[in-house]
């Protein structure tokens, strides 16, 4: 018997930008369907119009490219198995639907959402689970017939609900978390199939999508298993083969260790955020690859070529998966390290931008001079971004030293090495690093200080600042005439302090 060829979707709606959460499951896909050299398919599931965003299926399109996935069928590509839109396959829902109604396995209930609210309202009073009771008990086809006749008269538009079996069991073996099983009675009662606007519900929707597009692998994140019997009743009835699920654990706040919620404001949900910082799509794809999958071994950093040869669905963790912001930008730095100069340059010159420190057109001196900034920070940062804040020395007027930065060089070397320093800075032919680092090495000599107590004062007078990159790298960039000041700003500013 031939292998079966595999078929996996990733189906969002475009009710806003792509979270982590959703790439993580577009990715485990991705990753699932390139191993086994299967089909990856991209569906837009838009049968809620009320939550639909403008441009949100684009927004969805344009950061799963973004992050490096393709996919071989979709709204943008086609494929053998269209239209790739829920709203554009409503009649394909309709002949189901119709079937389902002519078997009598699904029936048009008219209760409104006022009586089913009071239903609930009841069974919550009695201690109950809220379930829809079927409308219709006891009643023959005649006096169903009638009922459903005048609820029209009425002007009531109806759903269409499917009949749940009694006393039945929906399991599947799953390929996260083993073997998993529902009674039918726990399912919450007859279900709507169709709304009231006509459209399909989403777990009808997905049933019928899942089967005629030859889906044979579904995994999701572990909200749909609740989702999944309801499906299974679905199946059943239309008498149609499930695929094979896999439901992956939920993402968790490291610090907080509770469940990644949109309303948690402390990490940031949504890819486009990312990209805005000058994260790369690159070790994004990575991090996001390790949120609940593991490789065999201690390595943590994978090209993606080498995830699609490695990924296995056995290694799905079935705990949750820790959102470690700290990992993530030791990931992203990870990846700045040896990305390609110009990419690194776009990104920190576009930050720079926006913060309004560099020209919309600098010229090509200027630009030479950025490409150096970002270059010596680039070891620096976790993502571009950051050199916002990095370089405010070039950019801004020095700053008054911080009491920190005092203590530092007030030691009995301080001021004669910040002095000696000086004068060595005037014999420099020219305002390199190299002679930069030549003067203070001068400097270690005529006045014997050496270490931190030589360092330490030369780069707080220098660049107002303890912190930062190679030290001639930074006042090569800073010129000649703003060290001086700054060494002079300094002095001044000890002898206000008696030091």
């Amino acid at each position: 018997m031939a292998k079966e060829k595999i078929r996996v979707r990733y189906a969002p709606s475009p009710t806003g930008h792509l979270h982590i959460g959703n790439a993580r499951t577009a990715l485990f896909n991705y990753l699932f369907a390139r191993h086994n050299k299967g089909t990856f398919v991209l569906r837009i599931e838009d049968t809620d119009q009320k939550r639909n965003v403008k441009g949100g299926s684009k927004s969805q399109m344009e950061n799963l490219h973004w992050l490096g996935i393709d996919w071989d069928e979709g709204p943008d590509k086609g494929g053998d198995y269209g239209p790739y839109r829920q709203s554009e396959r409503k009649d394909i829902y309709q002949k189901y639907i119709d079937q389902l109604i002519d078997e009598g396995k699904a029936y048009y209930s008219y209760k409104t959402e006022e009586e089913l609210e009071a239903q609930r309202e009841e069974q919550r009073a009695m201690g109950i689970a809220p379930h829809y009771t079927y409308e219709y008990e006891g009643m023959t086809a005649d006096e169903i017939k009638q009922a459903q006749e005048e609820a029209k008269a009425k002007g009531l538009k109806p759903v269409v609900r499917i009949h749940i079996p009694e006393m039945e069991t929906y399991s599947w073996d799953d390929i996260v978390k083993g073997h998993l099983e529902f009674e039918s009675d726990t399912i919450g009662g007859d279900f709507v199939i169709q709304k009231r606007d006509g459209m399909p519900t989403y777990n009808f929707a997905v049933v019928i999508d899942d089967h005629l597009m030859k889906i044979t692998h579904v995994l999701r994140g572990d909200d749909h298993v609740s989702n999944t019997p309801k499906q299974l009743v679905v199946y059943e009835a239309l008498g149609w083969e499930p695929p094979k699920f896999g439901h992956m654990t939920l993402i968790i706040n490291s610090e907080t260790g509770k469940k990644l919620s949109k309303r948690d404001e402390s990490v940031l949900q949504f890819i486009e955020q990312y990209r805005d910082l000058g994260y790369l799509p690159d070790a994004m794809f990575n991090f996001i690859t390790l949120l609940g999958w593991s490789p065999k071994g201690e390595n943590e950093i994978f090209s993606q070529r080498e995830f699609i040869k490695l990924f296995d669905p056995a290694r799905l963790s079935k705990s949750p998966a820790a959102f470690d912001q700290k990992k993530l930008e030791w990931i992203n730095n990870q990846y700045i390290k040896k990305a390609d100069r110009d990419t690194l340059l776009d990104l920190a010159l576009n930050n720079l931008q926006e913060a309004g420190l560099v020209d919309e057109h600098p010229t090509p001196e200027k630009m030479e001079w950025i490409r150096q900034l970002v270059n010596i920070y680039s070891v620096q940062m976790s993502y571009t971004k950051q050199i916002v804040d990095m370089t405010k020395i070039f950019f801004e007027e020095a700053k008054d030293l911080s009491d920190e930065e005092i203590e530092e060089i007030k030691n009995d070397d301080g001021r004669g090495v910040i002095e000696e320093f000086k004068k060595q800075l005037d014999l420099v032919p020219r305002f390199t690093s190299v002679q930069i680092m030549n003067a203070i090495q001068a400097t270690r000599k005529a006045t014997g200080v050496k270490g931190r107590q030589l360092f330490m004062p030369i780069r707080i007078a220098t660049t107002r600042s303890m912190v930062g990159p190679g030290i001639g790298e930074a006042m090569e960039l800073l010129g000649k005439k703003r060290v001086v000041e700054h060494i002079d700003l300094t002095l001044k500013q000890m002898s206000e302090n008696n030091l």
